[in-house]
């Protein structure tokens, strides 16, 4: 009787070291792939990918307006190939606990929305009476399709149908087959000053929402705050409602929405950089669009630290909201410089 009894404890506790053991390497497998997936993407050269798509398409001609749908084609193909994917859709662990680059991803897909965007309304378009693209007609919507979708049809086969029309596009700007209408990329001022209209309201959005980390900044929103912490009294509470201090839980996700934006901005514009460079150099805007360029790399310098800390201004810990927000503040004042230049004649 004491040996049967004895035999019972013995399963009853391997079974509970096997579950154990199998719920522990579970768990380190689920964390090294979190670790893994949660990288951000390392920034690519723009006009390198360009000339690897030329040679795979076997063509040696590059035309104007090549390099910028192509980096818009590769950030697409990067949101969805890098490690573990695409993530804003996943259900499962650990994609489905990675908010941090799933906000990441967020910001990069609305920079993209808005260079499609761009491109289809006005970098392909001759004047406001002309018929638009047929490719980019298509391209465009399909980037603008739910970023969570994980049933059929799936956010990532929508946004690679997006990414196949940009690739048409980019055939019949580069060399159009018998009987194909060739595509057109119109390099103007006025076109890449549309297109800043856009960009400082995103910048100008980011930034306020990241100031907003901290009670004395969330004035930047709105309101003005006096020495004492307390709102100054011409604002009454009518006008600032809804207006207020990011909720902590919230601080990461927004800082990580603004490191993606910069990402595929500050691609999108060094593309511009080559194939507006002819306008841009006339105009003596150069040094103005490199001054946006380098706010936006610095944005995204290596986070050391392994949360995004909250700090208060000048306190014991930094903030790294407000670090970002700088950045952004000043790649949104370059914007503003660089559009009044691309507005005069």
């Amino acid at each position: 009787m004491a040996e049967s009894t004895d035999t019972e404890d013995a399963k009853s506790k391997g079974i509970l070291w096997f579950f154990g053991t199998l719920l522990g390497v579970t768990l380190i497998v689920l964390i090294v792939l979190g670790a893994w997936w949660g990288q951000e993407p390392e920034q690519f050269d723009v006009r390198e990918e360009a000339l690897k798509y030329m040679e795979k398409s076997g063509s040696d001609h590059m035309p104007i307006g090549f390099v910028y749908t192509n980096t818009l084609a590769h950030m697409a193909e990067v949101l969805m190939e890098k490690p573990g994917g695409y993530i804003s859709n996943d259900v499962a662990p650990p994609g489905v606990f990675l908010d941090n680059i799933r906000s990441w991803e967020y910001g990069a897909l609305v920079m993209l929305r808005d260079g499609t965007t761009a491109l289809r309304n006005h970098f392909a378009r001759d004047q406001s009476q002309s018929v638009e693209d047929k490719d980019l007609g298509v391209a465009e919507p399909y980037f603008y399709y739910e970023p969570n979708s994980w049933a059929l049809p799936s956010s990532e086969s929508e946004y690679d149908k997006g990414v196949k029309s940009l690739h048409k596009y980019m055939q019949r700007l580069q060399n159009p087959q018998p009987g194909q209408r060739r595509a057109q990329f119109y390099s103007r001022s006025d076109n890449l000053w549309t297109y800043l209209e856009v960009v400082i309201k995103r910048l100008g959005g980011l930034s306020t929402k990241l100031t907003s980390s901290t009670d004395k900044f969330a004035g930047a929103a709105g309101i003005l705050y006096d020495p004492s912490g307390q709102k100054a009294p011409q604002f009454t509470e009518e006008k600032t409602k809804g207006v207020g201090k990011t909720p902590w839980l919230l601080i990461d996700d927004i800082f990580y929405e603004a490191r993606g934006a910069s990402w595929a901005l500050l691609h999108i514009l060094r593309a511009i950089k080559v194939d507006f460079e002819d306008i841009i150099l006339d105009k003596r805007a150069m040094n103005t669009l490199d001054n946006m360029i380098n706010s936006l790399d610095m944005a995204l310098s290596p986070i050391l630290s392994p949360m995004v800390l909250s700090g208060d201004g000048f306190g014991i810990t930094a903030n790294y909201s407000l670090t970002m927000a700088n950045y952004i503040a000043r790649a949104n004042a370059s914007a503003l410089d660089l559009r009044d230049l691309m507005n005069k004649g």
